[in-house]
């Protein structure tokens, strides 16, 4: 079994030492899919929701959950984000969304990428709530990442 790298040898929960590695460049895309109603979908896509334009208040909130990742996360480094991408798209299934992270860094982006579908989808659903309450946050999951010693990475049933 691989020996977990945020524990000691004393098992206890530490912060992983990434000053010796070197700087790469790093990406991320992670996705979250909301499931809601079909007409909840239908008022987001034309903004016509009592809160407004959800799709840019989740976008602003997504942002702004990568770049305070490291507050979130306690043993995640905190890295000087380039870009943060978040896209949405509507589908039979529901909202999907997506987020792009890129950085220069000793360690990934994933936990950020992560971190951003996330609360987008959280916020989507704050501002929704008043009119959908079923709705339900699945799949938050990492898609693919490149950079760094462990080189790419893609989920197989990604697009």
């Amino acid at each position: 079994m691989k020996k977990l790298a945020h524990l000691d040898c004393n098992g206890a929960a530490r912060m992983v030492d990434v000053s010796p590695k070197p700087v790469a460049q790093r990406w991320a895309l992670a996705e979250a899919w909301l499931r809601l109603r079909p007409e909840t979908l239908e008022e987001i896509l034309q903004q016509g929701l009592p809160k407004g334009d959800v799709l840019a208040v989740a976008r602003v909130a997504g942002i702004q959950a990568a770049k305070r990742c490291a507050e979130l996360i306690p043993l995640c480094h905190p890295l000087p984000l380039d870009q943060v991408v978040l896209e949405f798209a509507a589908a039979p299934e529901g909202l999907r969304i997506r987020a792009e992270c890129r950085t220069a860094a000793r360690t990934g982006v994933e936990m950020e990428a992560l971190a951003a579908v996330s609360v987008a989808a959280l916020t989507v659903y704050d501002m929704c709530k008043s009119v959908d309450r079923g709705m339900a946050i699945r799949e938050v999951r990492l898609l693919s990442k490149e950079g760094g010693r462990s080189g790419s990475w893609q989920r197989e049933e990604a697009p």
